[in-house]
């Protein structure tokens, strides 16, 4: 039968693809859009079987904070080049999932792929455009932040985000920025000291007595050094305890102070492709 330039146009604007693989879909369904539709579903499953062994490495990762600003979401959604990573509209799906989550209020990746995005389920709409990118792509990490208030930041190149909660309301939104940026530029561990996971400090302390016996310290002082090494560990590697990268002079914890006395952060999220 023939297919209009008009119906084309429309089956292309619902599902992003190509406006010769909507002429094909729509003669293989004999004009019937949700027919042409599922044929591009199809391909795109059939795309992302076929690709599944290929590292899906680039993408963006995007964080967003709501109206109260007492929620921050992040999402990340992985494609195989950086080509398609910078598209506009690999953005734009992006963003969409992201405020899908945030709008809804889920919790979880799970609950953010079953919910319905363009007359699909999220896991279903990245399957389809699977079959309109060509690539493999990948929706691996959805995460969210409540606090008393939150902050997000998106590094420019969409390769790296993140969110900081903190413990009151209507914070300074230039002091939440640069703490959501420091978490950025130097990559905390955990909040502070009392956060961080014994797993890691039983592992720093291991190294650090290690490190003392290689260079010939007495085993009975290994646990001392090992605790003094321990010490420099937390000041650079939890966030109230790390020098300020704006005033190497003061801590995060400080800078916060400055602010109010009882300010402090409770929470935060980094993400970044790179590492």
């Amino acid at each position: 039968m023939a297919i209009s330039a008009a119906d084309v146009s429309k089956l292309r604007k619902m599902t992003g693809a190509g406006m010769m693989d909507c002429k094909k879909a729509l003669e293989e369904a004999n004009g019937d859009f949700d027919g042409a539709i599922d044929v591009i579903r199809k391909k795109g499953q059939a795309i992302a079987n076929k690709r599944a062994d290929r590292e899906a490495s680039e993408g963006v990762v995007l964080s967003k904070v709501d109206e109260t600003k007492k929620r921050g979401a992040m999402v990340v959604l992985n494609c195989e080049t950086d080509f398609v990573a910078k598209n506009e509209s690999f953005v734009a799906l992006t963003q969409s999932i992201l405020d899908l989550g945030l709008n809804n209020k889920v919790k979880t990746l799970d609950e953010l792929k079953s919910l319905n995005l363009n007359n699909t389920t999220v896991a279903e709409c990245v399957i389809e455009q699977i079959g309109v990118i060509g690539e493999k792509l990948d929706l691996p990490y959805f995460d969210v932040i409540e606090a008393e208030y939150v902050v997000s930041y998106i590094h420019p190149g969409n390769k790296l985000a993140t969110m900081v909660g903190f413990n009151l309301p209507d914070v300074e939104y230039q002091v939440a920025r640069d703490v959501a940026m420091q978490v950025a530029a130097m990559n905390p561990v955990a909040v502070d000291s009392k956060s961080v996971p014994q797993s890691v400090i039983d592992k720093e302390l291991e190294i650090g007595k290690e490190l003392a016996r290689n260079e010939g310290k007495p085993e009975a002082i290994l646990d001392k050094i090992a605790q003094g090494r321990l010490s420099k560990f937390f000041a650079e590697s939890t966030l109230l305890q790390q020098q300020f990268v704006k005033d190497n002079k003061i801590t995060i914890d400080e800078y916060l102070k400055k602010q109010n006395k009882e300010l402090t952060v409770t929470d935060f999220r980094r993400y970044s492709l790179n590492n």
